[in-house]
């Protein structure tokens, strides 16, 4: 039985745990944090990680804690609809809704498939060494863990990464977020939609939670690393977005108080390698995506399913990290430059061109939005 070194406990880490556990192979997972807390704000699934879910079996414990939505539509700020996504059959059966939970509370599920000793807290990766057939990953504490190979799951600032290919950086995509949880919602609300409102003074996204909640995000052009942005409150937000049509200033009006999470939005440039011999990247450590197509968690996701079907068909632990590598790069470069280019767009402020971007969205034929939802959700999973 292979010993697999995880480094990173996020969702892809401990989905990649799951399902390699699933398929017999001893799974450790190391990860920085000293403690779990309940951090993060809402999450979205879509259609392609729910699938995956499905086969690792875990959809019927993460369902009754989520909430499935009917429609996503990006707006203007006038509240004129853009683009609708709605129901499209899954060629699987699964019926591509969305699917939105709260992050923390998606973790804390994933983390009760495992047994215990399986996640090691407190573990900040330094670097690895290779070690004849081994692996050896070395931590800042002085202890190291060797297995028969190493999977990077250590996100967009990977120390595997670094080490691996040392020129890679985050690129700044421009624009900065807030995100929140609200409890309750307005008058009138429609919790069966999640909507996105593109305008001049930036994007506001408005997801619906289970248990009467509201993920809040909120995106802005700025330079990149701006301190002063830090302590924005909702309200200093809310004279920004106070003509944007209903539910936006509502919503914000309900958010004073909450505690907000900001971050500048980064990615990865594309990379062209994923596989280094018996060390893997993952997930954000590999294609770190702009939030805007909903797939960062999503691809994550993918991975773990893939990687641990790799293993199973190849006896040769290269062999299934090259094969890994051939499934997933062109899917995820694509995935990243869609997003980035989409981040693009969102994100116009000038008025003339806001407006020719609105004409045009209104005008795309809605088979070519199908087809973009075909190639997300009709996932080749099975190696």
């Amino acid at each position: 039985m292979k010993k697999i070194i995880i480094i990173g406990g996020g969702i892809g880490g401990l989905c990649t745990a799951i399902a390699l556990r699933q398929k017999g192979f001893e799974a450790i997972v190391y990860e920085n944090a000293p403690q779990w807390k309940p951090l993060g704000a809402g999450i979205v699934l879509a259609a392609n990680a729910m699938r995956v879910m499905e086969l690792l079996g875990l959809d019927k414990d993460i369902l009754p804690h989520g909430k499935i939505l009917h429609n996503m539509l990006i707006m203007n700020y006038k509240g004129e609809i853009l683009s609708r996504t709605g129901r499209l059959e899954y060629n699987a059966g699964f019926l591509a809704n969305t699917f939105t939970i709260h992050r923390a509370e998606l973790h804390q599920l994933l983390l009760k498939q495992l047994p215990p000793n399986t996640v090691h807290l407190g573990k900040e990766c330094t670097g690895f060494r290779e070690e004849g057939k081994n692996v050896t990953a070395l931590f800042s504490d002085g202890t190291i863990a060797t297995g028969e190979c190493l999977v990077a799951a250590d996100g967009v600032h990977s120390v595997i990464r670094k080490q691996l290919i040392p020129e890679t950086e985050p690129r700044y995509a421009g624009y900065t977020c807030w995100r929140t949880v609200i409890e309750g919602q307005p008058a009138g609300f429609d919790d069966q939609v999640a909507t996105e409102t593109w305008g001049p003074q930036g994007r506001v996204g408005i997801v619906p939670l289970k248990g009467n909640r509201i993920y809040l995000f909120i995106c802005k052009n700025a330079p990149y690393h701006d301190g002063q942005l830090a302590s924005y409150q909702a309200a200093d937000l809310l004279n920004y977005f106070s003509s944007y049509h209903f539910p936006v200033p509502q919503v914000l009006g309900m958010a004073r108080g909450a505690k907000l999470i900001w971050n500048d939005i980064i990615d990865l440039k594309p990379l062209t390698r994923f596989a280094f011999g018996k060390v893997v990247l993952t997930g954000d450590a590999a294609h770190a995506t702009t939030p805007n197509m909903g797939q960062g968690a999503c691809q994550a996701i993918e991975d773990a399913w893939v990687l641990a079907n790799c293993l199973e068909k190849y006896e040769s632990v290269t062999e299934a990290f090259r094969q890994f590598e051939q499934r997933r790069l062109a899917r995820t470069t694509r995935i990243v430059n869609d997003s980035w280019r989409i981040g693009r767009l969102a994100q116009l402020e000038r008025q003339p061109l806001c407006f020719l971007r609105d004409w045009m969205m209104k005008m795309i034929p809605e088979k070519v939005n199908q087809r973009q939802l075909q190639f997300l959700y009709n996932v080749k999973l099975n190696v």
